[in-house]
Formats: C-alpha cells, structure tokens, sequence
C-alpha cells in the first residue's frame, strides 16, 4: 500500500471509529431502557471496534488487526441483524412467542454469523485442502451484505405510513453501506482480489450512516414501531433473497469457471455472467413465475391466502378506472382474473330484454357469439346458490353441483375454469368465465368466498353502469323530442304557406308570374321537407293487433322499390311463410336492413333476402359483400339508439328495428367481417290463425264488458 492510500485508510477508519464510539458513548450517556435501545448500543460498539480495528492495522501493518478487523465486521453485522430484528417484531408480539416469519430470518442470520466465523477460523489455521478459505469469508460477507438489504427492505415496507417518516433516515443510510458492501465482496469474488481503493474508504462509507441513524433515533422516540404485516412485502422481500442467492451462486460458478478455464477462462466467464443475467430477465417477466411464487409466499408464510385489505382496494381501483360500460367490463374481469392468476376471461351480460345473457366483454379470450337463456339450467343455478363453479370440479365429481347441465359453448369455451355469477341482490346481473390460472391454485373455501364477493361488488358497479346508461339515453330520447318538436314546428309553417298559396291559386290561375311563383314556392317546400325527413322517422306504435304477413310478397315489394332506385337485389323464396306482425312494420323493418345493405355495398356488390321455414319461426336473411362491421361495433353499439355508421345517419332505424322484433317475439342476429361482408338473421314468429283469432276474440269480449 502506497503512502497516499495509507493515509486514506487511516482517516477513514479512523473517523469510523471515533465517529461511533462518540455514537456509542452519547447511547450509554443517556441510557433508556429497552431491547430495541441495547440492540442499537451493541451495533454502535462492534461498529466502533471495527473502526479500531482497521485504523491498527493501517498504522502498523500487523496481520492480527487485520483478522481482528474481520472478526469485528462480522460481529458489527450481527449487531445491525439483531437491531433490525428487533425492530420487525411487532410490540404486542410476546418473547417466546415470535412470528414464524422473524423466526424465519432470525435463523438465517444466526447460520450467516456461523458460517463466517467458521471460515474466519478456517483461515487463521491455514486450512487450504478442500476449499479456499478467504474465498468463503468473501462469499460470506457477499451473503450478509443481500441479507441486510432484504431486513431494511422488509422494515421500510411493513411499518405503517404514519411511523415510515421515522424510519426513513436509517433505512437509507444502512442500505446504502450494504450496497456498498455488495459491490466491494461482489468485485472481489468475481477478479480474486479486493478493489483497493474502495477498501481505504469503506471507513468513510459506513461513518456516513451514523448521522442518519442519529435522526432517526430523534424522530422515533425510542423506536416504538408499528409494524404492519404486507403480503406483498413479504413477495417483495422474498423475490429480493431470492435474486441475492442467485446471484451469489453464479459469482460463485464464474469463479470456477475462470480459475479452471485456463486462457479461455475470462470469455467463459463473461459469457456465464450475460447468460445468468438473460435467464433472469426472463424469469422476472415471467407471469406464470411470479403466480407460482405469489402462490408459495401466501402458502408457507401466511394463515391466510390474501391480503385483503390490499386486495379489496386494487379491486376497486380496477373498478372505478374505467371509461364507458365496454371498459368497465374487461376492468371487471381483470379485476376477477388477477385474484385467481386467471390470465384470461369473458363478461356475459343479460340484454335489454332480459330473455338472454350475451358477451360483453372479453380480456384475452376469443369473442364469442353465444347467448345464455336467461331461464336455463345454468344461470338458475347460479341464481339460486350463489356458488362459483369450478369446471374442474365439476368434471371430477359432477354430484357436489347437483348433476348441473352445462350447456354444450361453455365446455367448448377454451381452457374455461372458473364461472363467476355477478348478482345484485336477488337479481343475476351477469357471469365471468375465467381461464385456467397460471399456476396450481387450491380453489378452497377462502378463493370462493372473495370470488362471490367481489362478484357481487361487480354486479352492483355494473348495475349502477346500466342505469346510468340508460338515464343517458332517455336524456337523449329527450333531445330527439324537443328536436321532433322543432321540425313539427317548421312542417307547420310549410302547411300554412302552401294553403296560402292554394287560396290563391283559384284567383291568379291564369297569371303566369304567379304560376312560375308557385311552381318555385312547391319546389322550395319539397326539398325543406325532404331535409326534415331525412332527420327523423315515423317511430308510432300501431295499435292494433298483430296479423298473418306474406314475407313473400313483402319482400317481392322492396325487391321492385330498390329496382326503381336501379339497385339488384337478388331473392331466393325457399318456403312460403306467414309471419305474425304488423305489414307495414314488418315490410319497414326489412327494407331498413336491405337499404342498409345496399348502402355498404358498392356497384358490382352482391345483396340477397333468402326466406325459408326454420321450426315455429320463419327466417329472412339479409345478406352482402360490403363493407362489414367491426367486432367493437357489433358488442358495443350496434342496436343502441344513435348509433350508427353511416356519415349522416341518427342510429334509430337499427334500435327502431330490434325493439320491435323483439315485442313480437323474434330474434335478430348478425355475423359481419370488415371488407368481406354483412348477414342479418331475422326470426319471426309464425302465424297461427286459430290461436291469433281465439285471442282477438278474447280481446273484444273484456272490451265489451268494460263498456
């Protein structure tokens, strides 16, 4: 060692000395009773005498306060250990009752301290035949280093926030000094020889910790701490070990690797070291690895799984971030997911006519178009019960759920294993089906008790989503109103001029000024109510009953309209059919999806209208090869009043279309691609003309008798 790096280590070792025995004398010069105030004295003497220590051996050069030093840095760690550990038992924890878990780090601390004090005796003794000596103190004092990390991080994060404040000071300054000891032994383990200069000012590093100790001290009045248990501190404290010992492990392995890899030694060890760090880096991106390692955390260190508290609040955060009801529904299926390791799931919703459920919401599951009769086996039992189904289970020991029939799309939904019912109060909102978790998960008492209650927290968020939209809609149902009211308004005045203009015509017939006047005056009204026209649409409900409509004939009608407007439309009649409806309704409905039809399609497009019998309902599809829909647009705003993909469209005749098919007991489905086209399915009831008579006769009875 040269003079100048002498003398640095003299003032730093120095000023470590003195620095803590000041710190020490000022310690037992106040003495408070307490565990936690004699665990900080120790630590302050052993860091003292360490400082001693190292201070002799750069003043004389002597080997033995060398190894003294050595011996006194390993009991300053056990001081800093046995600090910290006192500091993580909660103050209603009873002596010979400690949790399992600081039983758990006391355990490692104590085989630490055994180990480097074996291999510290195994030095002074000169025994070099199995295993390098020095080199295990190395790996020691690495090791000890990664542990007094994961003690401070395990404190910062499990006292309560009001008492964090307090700890913050110590946490940096005692982290700060292990970091620095992890790079000092990780450098000496990996190139065989200690970084000099990092070793002269290691002194001044560690005498840099006692004046945040110091503040500390003051803030926590005697140390009084509030610890708060945190399963994902715990995870957190966990994955930190758990990197430490791996990275001892391949410091270790690319020492043996260049030591007996000759010239090739140092490329072998480089290409170890790019290697465990890619290893790494995957394991950590690894989902599948942190469930498993979430699973074993809660398993081995906790009575319970979860952490509800935690929990609960990322479940309505999850919730409550979300924009618009499409959002909202995969926040609640995530939300659902993340408490399972679930990495996939799909919301089923009743629809506005509450005959069925339907997605409405998908997070990393294919769509699907199948629908869930609202009466079915399935959602009763979900109604009823309240249970969350495990497929797994089920396919297992079918009794537990009453022989349940599952219907045929849910054992063919991919990976399905969970079904979660969303209820609010005695009514079933809807249901989410979960993918198989990342991981193997016990689905016992604790998983479905959390599922149905976060299930029912979902079914109210998604309740109070629902009236909110429909509030919403009735304000805009409101807004067409006042709008209709406006246009009535100027169809008034456009009845008045022309009745003025009709007055007035039997007295100036013959006056060609007057002629061409009104010829402009016509002109001019037509196109002002072609203009309104285009803005609304009738929409009266007709009041008489349902009767027998020939489709047939009905859709040979809109074929010869859109030939006059020099539109193809191609027909296939396959049955001759009589539906129930109103014709002028019905006839309305399935033009809207022909002109939609041909709208979407260009010149040289097809558009068809296949009629056929399909069981109690008649069939007419609509078919084309235009523009198509997209997936977004058929789950979320198709059928939705004003909503609509045409530029200069309002979005009622789609919604107008749906209700009405829907009160006469039909079903409307389409099946649509971007650029390869669209298919409208619509299932209308049969006409059956005894039934329809019986009831029409019923119905002019009670009027008769109400008169």
């Amino acid at each position: 060692m040269d003079a100048s790096g002498e003398a640095i280590t003299v003032w730093s070792y120095g000023l470590a000395g003195f620095v803590y025995a000041a710190f020490a004398i000022y310690l037992a010069s106040g003495w408070r009773a307490g565990l936690r105030n004699r665990a900080l004295f120790s630590a302050a003497v052993f860091c003292a005498l360490w400082g001693m220590a190292g201070l002799a051996y750069a003043l004389t050069g002597q080997t033995v306060f060398l190894a003294g030093g050595m011996l006194a840095d390993l009991f300053r760690y056990g001081g800093w250990y046995f600090f910290l550990l006192v500091l993580l038992v909660p103050d209603s924890s009873r002596e010979d009752r400690l949790p399992n878990r600081i039983r758990w780090l006391v355990g490692v601390a104590l085989a630490l301290l055994l180990i480097g004090l074996a291999a510290q005796v195994m030095v002074l003794l000169g025994m070099n035949d199995f295993f390098p000596p020095m080199r295990l103190v190395i790996f020691d004092s690495l090791a000890m280093a990664v542990f007094a990390l994961v003690l401070i991080e395990q404190l910062f994060r499990n006292v309560s926030p009001d008492w964090r404040w307090g700890i913050k000071p110590l946490c940096i300054g005692l982290g700060g000094a292990a970091l620095f000891d992890l790079y000092l032994f990780s450098d000496a383990l990996l190139f065989s020889r200690v970084d000099a200069d990092a070793f002269n000012i290691r002194g001044f590093v560690h005498a840099l910790v006692v004046p945040l100790v110091v503040v500390s001290a003051v803030r926590s009045k005697d140390w009084k701490t509030r610890i708060v248990l945190s399963q994902r501190a715990a995870l957190q404290s966990a994955t930190l070990l758990a990197v430490g010992v791996y990275l001892l492990f391949v410091s270790l392995a690319g020492y043996y690797v260049r030591y007996f890899g000759g010239d090739w030694g140092r490329a072998f060890q480089l290409a170890l070291l790019f290697a465990a760090l890619l290893l790494l880096g995957m394991l950590s991106l690894s989902g599948s690895m942190r469930a498993r390692f979430r699973v074993m955390v809660g398993k081995h260190f906790f009575s319970y799984r979860y952490d509800y508290r935690e929990e609960w609040l990322r479940f309505t955060n999850t919730l409550s971030s979300q924009d618009g009801f499409a959002e909202m529904g995969r926040h609640v299926v995530k939300g659902l997911a993340d408490m399972v390791e679930s990495p996939a799931g799909a919301l089923w919703l009743k629809d506005p006519t509450e005959r069925f459920f339907a997605q409405a919401a998908c997070w990393h599951m294919p769509a699907s178009s199948a629908t869930e009769d609202a009466d079915s086996k399935l959602c009763q039992f979900l109604l009823d019960s309240g249970w969350v189904i495990n497929l797994e289970e089920y396919r297992s020991l079918p009794r537990r759920y009453d022989h349940l029939d599952l219907p045929v799309w849910l054992v063919e939904v991919p990976n399905a294993w969970l079904v979660v019912p969303l209820a609010t109060g005695s009514e079933m909102t809807g249901f989410v089906v979960l993918s198989t978790a990342r991981t193997k998960i016990d689905v016992n008492w604790e998983v479905n008790d959390l599922l149905k209650t976060a299930g029912r927290q979902a079914g109210a968020f998604l309740g109070q989503m629902q009236a909110t939209e429909a509030l919403l809609e009735s304000r805009k149902f409101d807004a067409f109103n006042r709008m209709s009211a406006f246009v009535v308004h100027d169809l008034k005045n456009i009845i008045a001029q022309l009745s003025l203009m009709l007055k007035n015509a039997e007295r100036h017939r013959d006056n060609p000024e007057f002629q061409q006047d009104m010829l402009a005056t016509v002109e001019h009204s037509v196109e002002r109510m072609r203009q309104l026209m285009m803005q609304l649409r009738e929409g009266a409900t007709p009041i008489d009953s349902p009767r027998g409509i020939d489709l047939g004939g009905v859709i040979r009608r809109i074929q010869a309209a859109k030939a006059g407007q020099g539109r193809h439309l191609e027909i296939d009649l396959i049955d001759k059919v009589v539906a129930k409806g109103h014709e002028d309704r019905v006839e309305r409905v399935i033009g809207h999806i022909v002109q939609n039809a041909l709208d979407a399609t260009e010149n040289g497009g097809r558009v068809w209208v296949r009629l056929e019998r399909q069981g109690d309902h008649a069939m007419v599809e609509v078919g084309d090869t235009g523009s198509g829909m997209s997936p977004e647009f058929l789950r979320e705003r198709l059928f939705k009043p004003f909503q609509t993909t045409k530029p200069a469209g309002m979005g009622i005749g789609a919604y107008e279309s749906f209700q009405y098919v829907h009160e006469l007991g039909g079903k409307i489905s389409v099946d649509s691609a971007i650029n390869v086209g669209t298919q409208v399915s619509l299932l209308l009831p049969l006409f059956d003309a005894g039934v329809e008579m019986g009831a029409d006769l019923d119905s002019e009875r009670m009027h008769e008798e109400s008169k």
